[in-house]
């Protein structure tokens, strides 16, 4: 690997790292938890400001993520096709399940959120822009659900099956049989693996080709709705993923 390409994915790792913190944090911080000299990092984060990417407030000498970055997502979130009909979507699912409900796609071997609108009552633990692995959501589960056999088993071979809660299922027989369920069941039902107290059911939009282009979850907190209570859902959230899978693009 050469010098330069080595300094690219040092500032990409450090850009990443920003967006943990979006009220920003000292050059220390960002040293401390990247595990780079404090010089590396206070270079690549003047780099990361000259260019826009990030911004400094010379006041309480703290670095945050810059416009630039929104505005590149902006582009990337209308180019998908994700800036408009996910959320109208969302929004009339949740209206009608009185729920939080969510969008993410996958990215590898994680989920990204795109959009999420929160319940009446409750809020939803997810954010956009937060990853989750594919074996932790119920997101992630409908999306390797809805993949041919050969690419889920090259996926279960290749996790790191690292929990997220103590409830995290982290066997891949148990994983796979969660996947048969969901595609029997047309949704997939994950109870306190992402978040203590939290339970969800997801769908994933399949396109006109046969595309996994992402998946849609209906959370809620259990003392709210539990499984039971979520299924009763179960068609509103067919509708809303075939309304998507006819508005997103495919490629």
């Amino acid at each position: 690997m050469s010098a330069g390409s080595s300094t690219l994915i040092k500032g990409l790792g450090l850009l990443r790292l920003l967006s943990q913190y979006p009220q920003g944090a000292p050059a220390a911080v960002f040293a401390k938890e990247s595990g780079m000299p404090f010089s590396t990092v206070y270079r690549l984060l003047n780099t990361l400001t000259e260019a826009g990417y990030a911004e400094f407030d010379a006041t309480t000498k703290h670095y945050r993520i810059g416009l630039t970055v929104f505005e590149l997502s902006q582009k990337v979130s209308s180019a998908r096709g994700y800036d408009g009909s996910v959320l109208s979507v969302l929004k009339t699912l949740s209206a009608v399940t009185n729920e939080s409900c969510l969008f993410s796609v996958r990215d590898g071997h994680e989920t990204v959120t795109i959009h999420t609108v929160d319940g009446p009552q409750f809020r939803q633990t997810t954010d956009p822009g937060d990853r989750l692995a594919l074996h932790v959501s119920s997101m992630g589960k409908a999306i390797m659900a809805a993949l041919d056999a050969a690419e889920v088993e090259q996926l279960v071979a290749e996790m790191q099956f690292e929990p997220r809660t103590e409830h995290t299922i982290v066997e891949p027989n148990r994983l796979l049989e969660q996947l048969a369920a969901g595609r029997s069941d047309g949704y997939v039902y994950q109870r306190e693996e992402v978040d203590l107290g939290m339970n969800a059911i997801a769908r994933a939009v399949i396109g006109p080709t046969g595309a996994v282009l992402g998946a849609v979850a209906i959370a809620a907190p259990l003392f709210r709705a539990d499984r039971e209570q979520l299924v009763m859902h179960r068609e509103a959230l067919a509708d809303a993923t075939q309304r998507l899978a006819a508005t997103l693009p495919t490629a």
